[in-house]
């Protein structure tokens, strides 16, 4: 099942059925080990690349740190890895031994594996401040390893999920000087969502041959186009994580700088991030719809993407799409207080859907329309508010999702 990229693409590329092992040389597994109660969820996840790979990662920029994180940034301090191991039900954050006890997780899985421990990619995910305990790791390590498969991909992604409710899964193809090159990924994420450099959690493999400083390159300008344009909640987690492996299998000249290929390599990378991006917005908790913030006519970009996360990130507004109100006010209050230079008399408006388009606001005035319209537009589940400056020519795009009464009800009780 293939699809063209959307518009903005320059190469030649598709999205593909599948996820991380679609590229060549990977494989994964998951299962419960015992890190959560409930045993009918899986709560330990790896994906295995045949060689050891070209590897990059970017981390939360909040200043309580995972212990998961600061192994990671050790393990990658020469640009290469093997392996991604996560599990779900506790994050590992705040705790006196959580280095050594991620350390320990890293060490049982890489005997398994039968390669180094500094080869391993470590992620956690779950309640912060909680004592971790090594023992269900280092019982189900064989087993996890046992497990892996090319058809493994759905189990791990299950095994990274905490309130998420469906998977976030993608991959794509592409060429690069006449080879074919794949890239793949999955994530998690539905609450403590404000990204500040990637999501909760995001594993990307991609069998082009591509330097680890050229990687680290795209999956920064890849991040910085989707996930940093997402917003739940406006709390940004302490174990946001997004790391890529690179086995290099797909045969294409090595990237080892600017150019044709990078800018492909990147492009492809992009595409398959946003299809993430989109997933974690319309999973947030308790959200019945996603809301995507286009913002265009800025003068320059940086404006363009500091008015669209501000829409979205609007309790108040995203409160009115919860309720289908065509409370336009609540947009424009959030253009207004965004930290850019925004002429708010050249300001216009408009909701669209499936169901329509209605313009509500114009050179910063409300117009005249059907409420029934507006509400009709607003019912459904993906919905797009258009914001034009009136200021130049650049845009950015931001994702959200409404605010429900269930996130206070999945929020009230998440640790008990």
């Amino acid at each position: 099942i293939k699809k063209t990229f959307p518009e903005g693409c320059a190469a030649t590329m598709n999205f593909i059925t599948g996820s991380v092992t679609v590229p060549k040389g990977f494989t994964a597994s998951g299962m419960h080990c015992g890190m959560r109660k409930n045993r009918a969820k899986k709560d330990l996840a790896l994906i295995f690349a045949q060689c050891r790979c070209d590897a990059a990662a970017i981390y939360t920029r909040n200043k309580v740190k995972g212990a998961p994180i600061l192994d990671t940034r050790g393990h990658l301090a020469d640009g290469k890895a093997q392996a991604f191991l996560c599990n779900s039900g506790n994050a590992n954050t705040c705790n006196a031994d959580g280095v050594e006890k991620a350390n320990a997780m890293c060490d049982c899985v890489a005997k398994a594996l039968g390669i180094p421990a500094q080869d391993i990619i470590i992620a956690s995910t779950g309640v912060i401040g909680q004592p971790i305990y090594v023992e269900p790791v280092v019982s189900a390590a064989p087993t996890l390893v046992k497990l892996l498969s090319e058809d493994g991909a759905g189990n791990a992604v299950d095994a990274i999920m905490t309130t998420d409710t469906r998977r976030k899964e993608a991959a794509a193809e592409f060429t690069i000087d006449g080879h074919v090159c794949r890239v793949g990924g999955i994530a998690k994420g539905s609450g403590m969502i404000n990204p500040n450099m990637a999501t909760m959690l995001s594993f990307i493999t991609t069998d082009a041959d591509i330097e680890s400083e050229c990687l680290h390159e795209a999956l920064l300008a890849a991040a910085d186009e989707t996930f940093n344009m997402v917003c739940v909640d406006g709390d940004t987690s302490t174990n946001d994580m997004a790391a890529v492996l690179a086995s290099g299998l797909a045969g294409n000249d090595r990237i080892t700088g600017e150019g044709p290929a990078l800018d492909t390599f990147t492009e492809a990378l992009t595409a398959v991030l946003k299809k993430l991006a989109r997933g974690i917005a319309r999973d947030g908790e308790g959200a019945t719809k996603l809301i995507e913030c286009v913002v265009t006519g800025a003068k320059d970009k940086a404006t363009a993407k500091t008015v669209a996360k501000a829409v979205i990130s609007s309790s108040l507004f995203k409160a009115a799409m919860f309720g289908s109100d065509a409370n336009w006010g609540r947009v424009l209050c959030a253009v207004g207080y965004a930290d850019a230079d925004v002429d708010i008399s050249k300001v216009n408006v408009a909701f669209e859907s499936i169901a329509g388009r209605v313009e509500v606001c114009r050179n910063g005035m409300g117009v005249e329309f059907s409420e029934n319209d507006a509400s009709s537009v607003l019912m459904r589940s993906e919905i797009r508010v258009i914001v034009s400056l009136g200021s130049g020519s650049e845009s950015a795009t931001a994702w959200g999702c409404d605010l429900t009464y269930d996130y206070v009800k999945i929020n009230g009780d998440y640790r008990t």
